[in-house]
């Protein structure tokens, strides 16, 4: 009874010239039993036209079909037979927010039930959940259509290239391995670069990214993302209720650092990033059949060479040319990167050691001298290592490594080192009080296997 009072209350739905929906759509509304509204069949509408043109009236037409003359009329005039379509329809208690529901529904997947909840505690909506659902129905309607429908998007040379991650499993080695492989894809050649790695943070992002604008020699004006959280960390509302992306701070350095717009896919809409999907398939489909790997950097050195002898060369089915042909007319529309240093070399990591002399670095360990602990020290990545700095002087250098939970220790780093330094010494330093408070510390509760590590390799210094 609530519902039915407050579908009574809102105007039984008004019509709305501008309603929330495509034309065709339809929404529940009250029965008109006006003639004028029957719906005429194709074999009625060809019917009519077939007895006029043999000099029947209208209103034996009328007579003989059961019909209004009206309607026959109206279908002598058409030119063609068109099938009826009933007006969109809009409550009025939702007029005051069309706006705010044809943007926020698709990024709730036309969910009328959470449109329905964010009404009520941002709007002050006082209306009913079956309101909401008879008004995001032509909205779902409209969305489906026009993912049935959508054209092509295509883009000038060095206009825009799409990036996205794939997945696969595959043996390195004798080991199951998943292995995340980066794919972009200029959008005007059609010329892609493809990577694999082990993760699929940020670091691996930029990375990635580098290489690329290394193959190609540059990187086009915007690139085109999904909502991926290293690039994306989410959404905001001002008080007008309009929703404004949050970027990645450090992922939006780097794109101001080479001079691109990074741009994001409508939410629920990966159709709109075609162009490189088809790039992840294309690798998954013709690149991992049949192949074997030692380990990941002959994953990506087979990955490269295909690249170059297959992608590159093979006719592109919808160009009908060649990538790296076309590849030729887009190159010198790109943005330049050759000159420019690494970011991702260059940008800087603050940590702090922790009480078992190691820092955390991409989701691995690496040690540092132990008597920094609690002390504050600054990473950047040189090639591939690894350079920790305390104050502006190197205090430890490690190989970057690859993977997660991995472990690099120097022994040199180690309580075990500063007491083989004591022992040492002259004599007459051998009264110095030895800073033992650190030994004594509680650490914080790690894997096992962690210390089993640490212990041997004490052992091994003294």
């Amino acid at each position: 009874m609530e519902v039915e009072k407050q579908i009574e209350e809102a105007g039984a739905l008004a019509p709305d010239s501008e309603g929330l929906c495509l034309n065709g759509a339809t929404v529940s509304a009250p029965k008109a039993a006006d003639k004028e509204s029957v719906v005429l069949a194709q074999e009625q509408w060809e019917a009519i036209r077939q007895r006029r043109a043999g000099g029947a009236t209208v209103s034996g037409i009328a007579r003989e079909l059961g019909l209004d003359r009206k309607t026959v009329r109206r279908c002598l005039h058409q030119e063609g037979w068109q099938p009826y379509r009933r007006k969109p329809m809009l409550s009025k208690l939702l007029q005051a927010h069309r706006q705010w529901l044809e943007a926020r529904a698709p990024e709730v997947r036309y969910s009328a039930r959470i449109l329905w909840q964010e009404l009520r505690a941002q709007h002050d909506f006082g209306g009913s959940y079956e309101i909401v659902k008879l008004a995001v129905r032509p909205l779902r309607a409209q969305a489906q259509v026009a993912g049935l429908t959508q054209r092509r998007f295509e883009t000038a040379p060095g206009e825009q290239a799409q990036v996205d991650w794939g997945q696969a499993t595959v043996y390195l080695g004798e080991r199951r391995t998943a292995v995340h492989i980066f794919v972009m894809t200029l959008g005007y050649s059609r010329r892609g670069y493809a990577e694999g790695f082990c993760d699929e943070r940020l670091a691996s992002l930029i990375g990635a990214h580098e290489r690329a604008f290394a193959h190609f020699r540059g990187c086009c004006e915007s690139l085109l993302y999904d909502r991926m959280r290293t690039v994306v960390l989410g959404e905001s509302a001002d008080e007008g209720g309009t929703r404004k992306v949050r970027f990645n701070p450090k992922f939006l350095d780097f794109a101001h650092y080479y001079g691109f717009t990074p741009k994001l896919c409508r939410p629920y809409r990966a159709k709109t990033k075609g162009k490189v999907e088809s790039g992840v398939k294309y690798v998954k489909r013709n690149f991992l059949p049949g192949r074997v790997f030692r380990d990941l950097e002959d994953f990506n050195a087979q990955l490269a060479a295909w690249q170059a002898e297959v992608a590159d060369l093979r006719v592109h089915g919808t160009t009908h040319e060649r990538p790296i042909e076309r590849f030729a007319k887009e190159a010198p529309a790109l943005i330049p990167t050759s000159g420019q240093p690494s970011f991702l070399q260059a940008m800087l990591r603050q940590r702090v050691v922790a009480e078992d002399w190691l820092v955390s670095i991409d989701a691995n360990r690496y040690s540092v001298p132990f008597s920094l602990i609690g002390q504050t020290v600054q990473v950047v990545r040189e090639g591939g290592d690894f350079v920790i700095r305390h104050r502006g002087q190197v205090v430890a250098i490690h190989a970057v490594l690859a993977g997660r939970a991995q472990l690099s220790v120097r022994p040199e780093h180690g309580p075990g080192a500063a007491v083989r330094n004591r022992l040492s010494r002259p004599s007459s330093l051998a009264s110095a009080p030895m800073h033992r408070p650190l030994l004594q510390r509680e650490v914080e509760v790690r894997d096992l296997n962690l210390y089993d590590q640490l212990l041997g390799i004490a052992q091994e210094v003294l």
